[in-house]
């Protein structure tokens, strides 16, 4: 067992995609990129970490 090879990567990544759909894997891809962000922080003794998901403008009630 070693790492995987270019065949059984591009074979991972089509089950993915049939699994979660196209439209679903940057959301996934983001909130993997900030698990990751957010543990590499951790370890390093910075405790804040942003978990509140950011708003657009337009989200926000108008007056």
């Amino acid at each position: 067992m070693g790492i995987p090879g270019t065949f059984e990567l591009i074979l991972i990544l089509a089950v993915v995609v049939l699994i979660f759909g196209g439209r679903k894997l940057p959301e996934i891809g983001a909130a993997l990129g900030k698990g990751i962000n957010n543990f590499r922080r951790s370890i390093q003794g910075k405790d804040e970490i942003d978990v509140t998901p950011k708003t657009k403008k337009d989200d926000e009630p108008k007056p």
